[in-house]
């Protein structure tokens, strides 16, 4: 069993952001299929509720972090995913308010090292297997497109995730949403990062 997750950063509905997770997602579905059997979720941050993180200078350990909100059932998943699939819109030169929160939570996963078990490192790498993982970044200039790369790929590489690349789409219409499917450019490049990922996924 191949387990697949999607996370959104995008709080619209339909969005170009999460077209484009699924339209990666099918197709390596479609790649694995009849050989492997996916498991995939889609987890949208704008329906959790959650709490930013609030520093609290100490390791949750053996949890993964001290509240109990809507992400502690989400910290399993992103654990235990075979390949990871993020995206988010581009706000102010970066990822969203949700996916930064979503993000910024994730920090438990390299707890701070106050017993000092390593002296080579400061902190604690819980998952210790590497996973591929692909980026979706719609809208803004390019600035702010790399912007929120650079974001998601410092998450990529804090979680244990290949980035195996990024789908960038700048929307042709602020005011409709999933303007992407009318794309076939960026569709077809989408589908390009999603047989790439199946065959990252393969040679684990």
């Amino acid at each position: 069993m191949i387990k697949l997750l999607l996370i959104s950063g995008s709080p619209v509905k339909g969005s170009s952001t999460d077209l484009l997770l699924h339209e990666i997602a099918a197709t390596i579905c479609k790649k694995l299929d009849p050989t492997h059997e996916v498991d995939l979720k889609f987890i949208k941050a704008n329906e959790l509720r959650f709490v930013p993180c609030q520093a609290c200078g100490k390791a949750p350990t053996p949890a993964y972090c001290f509240y109990d909100d809507d992400l502690t059932r989400i910290y399993p998943l992103v654990a235990e995913c075979d390949c990871l699939l993020f995206g988010s819109p581009v706000y102010f030169d970066s990822v969203s308010g949700q996916a930064k929160m979503f993000i910024d939570r994730c920090n438990c996963f390299r707890p701070y090292d106050f017993d000092n078990r390593d002296a080579a490192h400061n902190f604690i790498k819980l998952l210790k297997r590497k996973r591929p993982g692909g980026m979706v970044v719609v809208g803004g200039d390019d600035t702010g497109i790399e912007q929120a790369r650079r974001t998601i790929a410092g998450f990529f590489k804090w979680i244990e995730v290949v980035n195996y690349g990024m789908v960038s789409y700048k929307s042709t219409d602020d005011l409709r949403a999933g303007t992407a499917a009318d794309d076939s450019d960026v569709m077809h490049r989408a589908r390009e990062l999603g047989e790439k990922l199946a065959e990252g996924i393969l040679k684990q």
